[in-house]
């Protein structure tokens, strides 16, 4: 018999538009040539403007760019905006957005325990703040994660 998950009670998550999963040290936002097709439909620009504008190729694949933070220190997402007066932040393609960002924060990574888990929280403010996400919607998260992220 398959031992349960240690999150088989479901986990608490809401995401508080901070904005930190879109902005910090350098990194990978992969995406599938049909997610960067939506995006740029979204964006209301060709797929190969998008490419060209907003994406750079990776040896894992296309990735979105990055671009500097407000702080001087970090990069943020191409994508992400910041509203200067209430300090949050939005996606500019939130309904085509990649399923990287997706599934977060249910990446396989931050599911190995719960000590990974609360490592993710240190990270993330919406990470045990909300409501219970059920176990099958986590699952289903983290089967959908890019492989690139983690062992699914």
């Amino acid at each position: 018999m398959k031992q349960k998950p240690w999150y088989h009670k479901g986990l608490c998550f809401e995401c508080t538009q901070c904005g930190d999963c879109c902005s910090g040290a350098s990194g990978l936002v992969v995406f599938e040539p049909e997610e960067g097709q939506a995006m740029a439909e979204r964006l209301k620009v060709s797929y190969e403007e998008f490419l060209e504008r907003y994406a750079v190729l990776t040896d894992d694949g296309w990735s979105l760019k990055e671009v500097p933070a407000p702080n001087g220190t970090d990069l943020d997402c191409i994508l992400l905006q910041r509203d200067p007066e209430s300090g949050k932040t939005s996606c500019s393609v939130h309904q085509a957005r990649p399923t990287q960002c997706r599934t977060w924060p249910f990446w396989p990574g931050n599911l190995r325990s719960p000590r990974s888990w609360h490592r993710a929280a240190r990270e993330c403010e919406g990470i045990d703040c909300g409501p219970r996400v059920p176990l099958q919607e986590i699952e289903q998260q983290r089967r959908a994660t890019p492989s690139i992220l983690g062992v699914r």
